[in-house]
Parts: structure tokens; sequence; C-alpha cells
């Protein structure tokens, strides 16, 4: 299994936010997780990357990621692209997606190779490569977010909320992108959270869903039907 988490729970400020959550995901997997607002989604990924303290057990590619430091990982392969994007805005589109390679510490050409990777997902975003971030659209700025979580997520990437408040011609491009990273990238594992599921009907090959902070029993299996072609609106 490519990441496997045992009985986490996590509370913040006294409040109990996940209740024994368990599951596991294969290499080469696309899943869903799913859930109304307030559920324990973010929560989740949030914890997978360390950002918030918890009981239990996360393992990664069978290391506890316990032993690994928020900050590091993301040098085991791991991308991350949050809700609210976090880009700095002065920045230019692609010294966004470069300071993930020089925080990893990566070589020139390993930098170079995978940025054209990147852009080979989004070539949206080479044609704005020069544009500050703080200028792009909302829309725009998930996409950024997806491009600079591929930086350094060779092995598993984290999705939150990634269709939230894109219009439908974007939700189709960012849908297409995620298809393009699947068809070349067969072994990359990816985690999407979403409140709608409907969104990612075409796209997942799992669903976990969680309600309350527990995932709910069964959800281990295939729960979404595939569509082709895929209908993506609000």
């Amino acid at each position: 299994m490519m990441l496997a988490l045992e009985q986490v729970r996590v509370s913040i400020a006294g409040v109990v936010v996940l209740r024994d959550v368990s599951f596991a995901l294969e290499a080469g997997s696309t899943v869903a997780l799913v859930g109304r607002n307030g559920a324990g989604k973010t929560t989740t990924v949030r914890t997978i990357m360390g950002f918030t303290a918890a009981a239990g057990r996360i393992l990664f590619d069978g290391a506890d990621l316990a032993r690994t430091p928020p900050h590091e990982r993301p040098g085991l392969g791991i991308g991350y692209a949050p809700e609210d994007r976090r880009l700095f805005s002065a920045f230019s589109v692609e010294e966004n997606l470069l300071l993930p390679a020089r925080v990893g510490g990566l070589g020139p050409a390993e930098t170079k190779r995978r940025l054209e990777r990147a852009y080979g997902v989004l070539p949206e975003m080479a044609e704005l490569r020069a544009r500050p971030a703080g200028s792009v659209s909302g829309g725009q700025g998930k996409m950024v977010a997806l491009a600079r979580a591929l930086i350094l997520g060779t092995k598993l990437v984290l999705l939150d909320e990634p269709f939230q408040g894109l219009a439908p011609v974007l939700a189709q491009r960012y849908a297409e992108a995620l298809r393009r990273l699947r068809s070349q990238d067969r072994d990359i594992t990816l985690l999407i959270t979403e409140s709608n599921p409907k969104l990612l009907a075409a796209i997942s090959e799992r669903t976990l869903t969680i309600e309350r902070g527990e995932v709910a029993p069964g959800a281990s299996g295939p729960a979404l039907p595939r569509a082709d072609p895929p209908i993506l609106s609000r």
C-alpha cells in the first residue's frame, strides 16, 4: 500500500475532529474522499501532511510518517494543494512552482525535468509562467497550486477541494489536467477531497465517505460510477 491510515484520531481545541479513521490507498489509485463541509476532509489531508497532532498511525510506503517532520514529508514524494491555494502573490507563477524545488534541494536538471512535467500536465501554466500569481483568477490559482504540488509530488498528491468555486469550464479543464496526469504517470496516487461526489464521478476509481470525522463502513470499495464524457457542473 502507498498510504495507510490506522485508527487516526485528531482533536482540535478539545473537539474531536477525526474518530479512528482507517483506510488504505494502493499505488497508482485515484481515490475520492467525500463528505459535507466540516466532516473532516481537510483535517484528514492536513494530518497526512503533519500539520495537526494525531493519535494512531499513518504509513507511507510502509514507513511510519510519525518519524518524518512535516517539512520533510514533501521530500518523500508527497505533493499537497490546499483548498485556499496559498500562493505568493508577488512571485510569478513559475517562481511559485520553483519554490518547492528550491526548498527540497533539487538540482537544476531535476528541477527542469519536474517543471516540464508540471507544464505537460497543465499547459496553461506555461503560458502564464511570467505573470504575478496575484493576478491570476481564482480558478487559475487552483491550477497553479496543482502544478506546484506536482513539483515534489512524485508518489502521492493530495488535492483538497480542488473544484470548489470553479466555474464549469474551469472545472472541466482541471479534470482534463488530472486525466493527463493519470495517463502520463500510472504509478502516482491521488487523494482528492470534495463535498459534491458527482464532480469526481469520472475521475475517481474509489470513494471514501467521511461523516462527522468517521469514514463510513465499507467505504474502501468502489462507490462512484465512472462516466464518459464527464459532466462537471455546480
